[in-house]
């Protein structure tokens, strides 16, 4: 990486990786708590819950499409609470099976999920994933990507409210390379909301009061009530990547990147996504390769968000239609 040192993950717990005798210990350990099961279908990998939690089960079947239970897991997802322990998220590599205990937020599980998808896909299919959003602006692919609290769902969901705009995804996408350029592909039925969405956009403000939000001031809904059944698309040929920054000391609010630029920022951000469950020299490697041949394939651009939203988004729909 160079001079380029990535960013230290603000969330409060670590991957610890175990071996799968480790595994098998824990799982049999708990087998008498798994009262509910379900598959999810995660761009065609399924991926088991087995938890206790009846509140995780709904919101996961509110979040993802469901897989067949005679379809084949390829990964499991253990959620489970045990009071006294700490927090923590445990993932054997080799059978492609999560333990999450005492983690309270659903975000987190959801995105877990979705890095343990990622961690199969890149190493079995040449498939990679980008913890970012993805919107076809009138056939135009745009992507995103930036570090947490910049402003990503911000501006993923001005974009929406573009006529001819529509979504692919709004937290987490998976892409394959093609001649034609990159093609992005979705990951999620529902959307993982912030109540103040509303207050930003005014378009929104009937999701929001259609939508039960949780003690964090989230919740699953479907945008599919607000830009209709032909508002959501399973995939885009990427053509704009847009990365955001949040730099009160920098002046300048947009700017064109060169590949190499585009790459280094990615990397001095931990590739803008803290939930990467394996981070050996290998991963890296790949992961680093994939975001190489994105940034060659695109035209990249960064974002300095620190002024109102309804500004700089004035100034990414100028990169976009450029």
């Amino acid at each position: 990486m160079g001079s380029h040192e990535a960013k230290v993950s603000t969330l409060p717990y670590e991957v610890k990786l175990i071996t799968p005798e480790e595994k098998m210990q824990i799982f049999d350990a708990n087998a008498k708590r798994y009262l509910y099961t379900k598959k999810a279908n995660i761009y065609g990998c399924c991926i088991r819950l087995l938890t206790d939690l009846v509140d995780v089960k709904d919101r996961w079947e509110d979040n993802f499409y469901t897989a067949d239970e005679n379809v084949r897991s390829h990964g499991r997802m253990v959620v489970l609470n045990d009071d006294g322990a700490p927090l923590s998220v445990k993932y054997d590599p080799y059978t492609n099976t999560a333990f999450l205990t005492n983690v309270d937020y659903y975000g987190w599980i959801k995105s877990i999920a979705l890095a343990l998808t990622g961690d199969i896909m890149e190493d079995e299919h040449e498939i990679y994933s980008v913890h970012g959003a993805a919107i076809d602006v009138v056939g135009v692919g745009v992507s995103i990507i930036a570090p947490s609290g910049t402003g990503k769902t911000t501006h993923s969901w001005g974009l929406l409210r573009l006529k001819g705009a529509r979504l692919v995804t709004d937290d987490w996408y998976f892409v394959r390379m093609y001649d034609q350029g990159p093609l992005a592909f979705g990951s999620e039925k529902n959307c993982y909301i912030d109540a103040d969405i509303g207050n930003i956009w005014g378009e929104y403000e009937g999701l929001v009061e259609k939508t039960h939000f949780d003690n964090r001031g989230r919740a699953i809904a479907n945008v599919r009530w607000i830009v209709g059944s032909g508002g959501v698309i399973p995939m885009t040929t990427l053509r704009k990547i847009i990365m955001l920054k949040r730099d009160a000391g920098d002046p300048t609010v947009i700017r064109q990147l060169e590949p190499k630029e585009a790459l280094d920022y990615i990397l001095e951000n931990d590739f803008c996504n803290p939930h990467q469950l394996v981070r050996d020299g290998r991963k890296l490697n790949l992961r680093k390769d994939f975001f190489r041949m994105l940034f060659e394939s695109t035209e990249a651009y960064l974002v300095n968000t620190v002024k109102p939203p309804h500004e700089t988004h004035e100034e990414i729909l100028k990169a976009i239609k450029s």
